[in-house]
């Protein structure tokens, strides 16, 4: 594979894994996700889970997509993890 490829796709990764870690260190460490869209989350982690797969199967090739979706994914089910356990406390406070 060419280095020009291989520089493009690390430098897509760092990128978007820098612009993803802000928000899952925030919330984990607030627990704030009033802001948050469940659904978002829910399929940013399928998304997620589809890249891995396409980066696994194009192999050496592939292993930023893999990596990079590998991060994100992981944030992603925090995220929504978190989420979840919030909307549930407020749902049980309000009854």
């Amino acid at each position: 594979m060419s280095t020009t490829f291989e520089i493009v796709g690390w430098l897509a990764s760092i990128s978007l894994v820098l612009g993803y870690l802000p928000q899952a260190f925030q919330t984990i460490r607030t627990r704030d996700t009033d802001g948050i869209a469940l659904p978002t989350f829910l399929m940013m982690a399928i998304g997620g889970i589809c890249f891995m797969i396409q980066g696994w199967m194009l192999g050496k090739e592939g292993i930023f997509l893999f990596v990079t979706n590998l991060i994100t994914t992981i944030c992603s089910l925090i995220i929504f993890g978190i989420k979840m356990y919030n909307d549930h406390i407020k749902k049980r406070a309000e009854k």
